[in-house]
């Protein structure tokens, strides 16, 4: 049953990183595509039916990973602690740039929203690629199962390594740059005229820093972590997952040459996918390496609840699925299409 809440843990932070990540990637490029308040609030239009349903995923994950995981939650929460409040805050002004905008009628204040938008949904995309950074790279676990990780130190990986170091870094750049073109791809699929011509061509001109970073960070991830190639040569049909990295990015260039951002869009959410399932697939069973000692890492296995929770809480959690899945087709289906400015000054 570990296992299978690895798996359930996983997907529900994929799903998060897909449908949560084109609503930040709306942000990052909000004030780079859109120059106008029409068109801003045209870029808005796409996402604004959804955006906080999207967030509902990771609101649901932390509750997985409470009630699965129940020692991992309590050491990665209190050891990242200063991150994950900067994360709450990022959030809150986030919503906040969505919703206060379309509220206040003066020219000044909207644009401090669009900015705080922007600038939050730019943060967001960095500190979420230094967190997934973080857990590959390893923290500084002591053998009580806890630690303690400045926001920097030296800025080198090591065995009492920052929050933020060379590698975090770079893991943070690879996700502004996914998310920005995941976006891009997304408001290019659910818009029409100025928005859709520049963030199609944004998105075709962030292809080419996509694949320099996605090589570099495999290079850089394997330079101080080779031991995470060990599953996949155990297992040779897992490089599978590399494969299709790359044919999602082929694709990616096909279809936005061809200006069919559906397909963009899809491919986009392929390669999110299968770049978070090769770090899930490369890191099992751990969930939490220290850099310290392999032997202070935290598992599935030394941090799960007991079986007979994990067994009902199974049923539990296979329901609640069905119904967010029902939900999430319902919204979707009902606003699919491409949006226009509705008549409602003070809407999206």
């Amino acid at each position: 049953m570990q296992t299978v809440w690895f798996g359930l843990v996983a997907f529900m932070l994929t799903a998060y990183v897909i449908l949560d990540g084109f609503d930040i990637g709306a942000g990052i490029l909000h004030i780079v595509v859109a120059k106008t308040n029409d068109e801003r609030r045209l870029v808005l239009r796409t996402i604004g039916p959804v955006w906080d349903g999207n967030e509902v995923w990771l609101i649901a994950a932390g509750g997985t990973l409470y009630f699965a995981f129940p020692a991992l939650y309590a050491s990665s929460f209190s050891g990242f602690y200063l991150p994950l409040t900067i994360v709450l805050w990022l959030l809150i002004l986030r919503g906040l740039g969505i919703e206060f905008r379309a509220h206040v009628n003066n020219t000044v204040w909207r644009g401090f929203f669009d900015g705080a938008f922007s600038l939050s949904s730019v943060l967001l995309a960095i500190f979420f690629g230094a967190a997934l950074g973080n857990v590959i790279r390893g923290v500084p676990l002591l053998a009580n199962g806890y630690f303690f990780e400045a926001l920097w130190t030296n800025w080198r990986v090591g065995p009492h390594p920052g929050i933020l170091d060379w590698y975090t870094v770079l893991c943070g750049a690879v996700a502004l740059i996914t998310l920005a073109i995941h976006g891009a791809h997304y408001v290019a699929m659910k818009t029409t005229g100025e928005v859709f011509e520049k963030s199609g061509r944004l998105a075709s001109r962030l292809w080419i820093p996509l694949v320099v970073l996605t090589a570099a960070s495999l290079v850089a991830t394997l330079s101080i972590r080779r031991e995470l190639l060990a599953n996949y040569f155990r297992h040779p049909v897992l490089f599978v997952v590399p494969v299709t990295v790359v044919v999602a990015l082929a694709w990616m260039r096909r279809a936005t040459r061809c200006s069919n951002y559906t397909h963009a869009f899809w491919a986009s959410c392929l390669y999110l996918a299968m770049m978070l399932a090769g770090a899930a697939a490369a890191l099992y069973p751990n969930v939490l390496p220290a850099s310290t000692d392999p032997a202070y890492s935290l598992t599935i296995y030394n941090t799960a609840t007991g079986n007979y929770s994990l067994t009902l809480g199974a049923l539990w959690w296979s329901f609640g699925m069905l119904v967010a899945i029902a939900y999430f087709v319902f919204v979707y289906r009902m606003f699919r299409g491409k949006v226009s400015l509705g008549k409602d000054e003070h809407g999206y």
